[in-house]
Formats: structure tokens, sequence, C-alpha cells
């Protein structure tokens, strides 16, 4: 191994229980060490996701059978980073000590340095912002396998029009941009103080979802090529009915039970999607470089615009999370390192 930090220690935001934010707590630990595979990242900024409130949570249960019985494995939370690579591990290859990147980490993002699957990260150019390139792994590549999942843009087809329910949040900021760069005439359903914002990135028609919702007549039947609910509160016969013969509605998340969570409703989605002309097409996103290396790209050519709603100092980390829990916020926060 080459470049090894000599700290042994390090600030981190550490959770020993499942709960609130306020199970999570700033104090030190262990600096990794990068296992063979990995690297290690000096963080430089870290955007924060649902899915890290997920796992803070443990909810719903079934999620603790693979992150943690009693406790995450990992108690550091924090997926999206844009680092610094301080040193490698044995077998890592096109990864250098001092190159910046970015990428979707195992956890652990919300600390001074994090260990990471070499192959996870992608180069960050000079010209990209830190802040905005921590905005975009699991959030935008979410974004862009519900388009694929939707097969909106597939090659030789005609321009579409997509739904997407939950338009305001991390993914949809995202979902309604790619949707509208590959052609599609994108209606957005958010809250009424983020109509502006959602149609400044792409929105043809917005609504506020508490006055028209998913079966409204402003929505009509059979309207559309596809639907991308990210909200997942909707029915799910009330969503099929929104697309016309051939359509697809993806389902990004979904709300459930405390210990099955969407786990119920994805598979009422299934038996609905047999032999129907309007399938109901549940998305389990993962970390895919490539998707995250065409982000990077559009991003850095000002084509895809990453929306950060505000950024919080590392000691602030905690509140961070607590407000990405309730639930409101519009497009991204990131941490900063420093």
């Amino acid at each position: 191994m080459s470049g090894q930090t000599s700290t042994p220690t390090m600030p981190a935001w550490r959770q020993r229980r499942y709960g609130e934010a306020d199970a999570v707590t700033l104090g030190s630990a262990a600096v990794p060490a990068p296992a063979r595979g990995e690297v290690l990242l000096r963080l430089r900024a870290t955007g924060l996701n649902n899915g890290d409130i997920r796992v803070m949570r443990g909810e719903p249960l079934l999620l603790r059978l693979a992150f943690g019985l009693r406790r995450p494995r990992q108690p550091v939370r924090g997926m999206d980073a844009a680092a610094t690579v301080v040193a490698v591990g044995e077998g890592v290859t096109g990864v250098a000590v001092g190159d910046e990147v970015v990428g979707e980490l195992p956890g652990g993002g919300l600390a001074r340095f994090a260990s990471a699957p070499a192959q996870r990260l992608v180069s960050r150019p000079d010209t990209l912002d830190p802040v905005l390139a921590a905005a975009l792994p699991v959030a935008g590549g979410t974004a862009w396998q519900a388009l694929e999942k939707a097969r909106l843009g597939a090659a030789g087809s005609e321009p579409a029009r997509v739904l997407v329910i939950g338009a305001s949040g991390g993914v949809g900021t995202f979902a309604v941009q790619l949707a509208a760069l590959r052609g599609a005439e994108v209606w957005a359903l958010c809250g009424e103080r983020n109509r502006a914002l959602v149609e400044s990135l792409g929105a043809a028609r917005t609504f506020d979802y508490r006055r028209v919702q998913p079966g409204a007549a402003e929505l009509g039947h059979g309207a559309f090529d596809a639907v991308v609910d990210i909200a997942g509160t909707a029915s799910l016969r009330v969503l099929r009915r929104l697309v016309r013969d051939g359509g697809r509605v993806v389902l990004v998340s979904g709300e459930g039970g405390r210990v099955l969570g969407p786990i119920g409703r994805l598979l009422r989605a299934g038996l609905l999607s047999i032999g129907s002309k309007r399938p109901l097409v549940p998305l389990a996103a993962t970390a895919e470089p490539d998707v995250l290396a065409e982000l990077v790209a559009l991003a850095d050519a000002g084509e895809l615009r990453p929306v950060v709603s505000r950024t919080a100092p590392f000691g602030g980390a905690g509140a961070a999370l607590a407000e990405v829990a309730e639930g409101h916020v519009a497009g991204k926060i990131v941490v900063l390192a420093d």
C-alpha cells in the first residue's frame, strides 16, 4: 500500500443504536485501513440520502438482517462522497494517490476519512465543484436507472410524456432533468413551494400534490408513456391507469409497515403486472460507476444541475440528518468535510 496516512483517529458521526438523528453523535473513530481492492479517501463533501435515514432508523425491520440486528454494522452514515484518494490497497489499479474522485460508499461518509471499493469511484474533473459532485451518486443513479426501467428514450422511440411523482426531492429533481434531456414532456407532482424550481429543471407542467393526486382529472387516464413514482403512497391500480397500453410505472420507493416496509406493495405490483400491457416495475437501484461517469460528465458540462438546498458544516451533520429525516428537503443537503 502507498500513501498511508499517519492519523490514527479521526472525527466521525457515529451511532451505537438505531433511532432518530439524536442517535448519531460526533466523536472519534479509528482511521480505516483500505483492504485489497479498496482505497482510503479524505472526504471533501458528503451528500445525504433517504437511504441514510432508513439505515439510521433500522426500518423496515427486515433491513436489519443486512445492516445489523441491534445496531448498524457500519456506524457512520453517508454514502455519497466527493473525496481525495490518500492511500490505495493491494490490487488497486486505475486509481492513484492524489486523484479527485466521486462515488457511492458502503457508508462511512460522515467522517474525515473513509475506505471504499476502488471500482465504485469515478474521476471528478477540477471544473466540477465537489459539493455538486457529492449530490450525484445515489439520487442521480437512481433516477437514471428508473428512466431505463421505464424504457424512456430508448433507441428509435417517439417523444414520450412522463409523470414524476415526488419531483422535488433528490431523486425527483434528477428524474425531471434526465427525462427532459431525453426529449420527454415532463409532468410533475411536488409541493406548491417547489413548483417553480421543478419547472426550472425542465417540467412542462407541475401540480401541487396536495390538490392534484394520481387519479385526478387534471392528469387523466392513459395520458402517460411512463410514470416514475418516488413518493410511494398512491394506489397501484390508480398508478397503472395513468399510463397508456405499452407504458410502464416504475416504483422507486414505497410506504409500508414497520416490519416489511414496501415489500408487500412490491409483491402486489408483481401480481397486478402478470399479463398486463401496463406493468408496474419495481426498481432496486445499485451502484453503477458507468452511469455515475455519465452523470458527472453531464453536470460538468452544465447540462445537469444537482439541486443542493444547502450545505452544512461538518459539525452540523446531526442537524442535517434530522432535516432530511423530516422529508421536506428540496434536492439534497451536502455536508462539508472541513
